[in-house]
């Protein structure tokens, strides 16, 4: 299964030539999964976007779907589609390693947190 959200374009996303920075697309993936995120309390440990093609001004919104498509001990990856108009403009995968807010520190993803993103798995091809 895959999750759905629309991002909104706003005027402070555009940088000088008139097009969404690139910094950006990972602060709408961050929406996106903060979103979805549901049970789980994680931290980033890696990110890597694929900028296909720019987002500009005057676009208003834009629809990011993302996946699990990794499931270790206490980490697991996801990735994003990032589309306008139905037009892919982004590739993103990040590493989330899960944590417990008390101590700030990793833990083995519990049965409900697996069961959580094992909802959400798609293996690539």
């Amino acid at each position: 299964m895959r999750y759905q959200s629309k991002q909104y374009v706003r005027w402070d996303d555009l940088d000088a030539f008139g097009h969404v920075n690139n910094a950006m697309y990972l602060t709408y993936a961050q929406e996106a999964r903060f979103a979805w995120s549901g049970i789980l309390e994680m931290v980033v440990a890696r990110a890597e976007v694929d900028f296909i093609a720019p987002i500009y001004d005057g676009d208003t919104f834009l629809d990011v779907e993302l996946w699990v498509s990794a499931i270790g001990n206490s980490s697991f990856t996801m990735t994003y589609e990032l589309t306008m108009k139905g037009e892919l403009v982004a590739r993103v995968k990040t590493v989330q390693v899960t944590v417990d807010m008390s101590t700030k520190k990793s833990h083995t993803i519990n049965d409900e947190q697996r069961a959580f993103l094992t909802q959400y798995l798609e293996t690539e091809k």
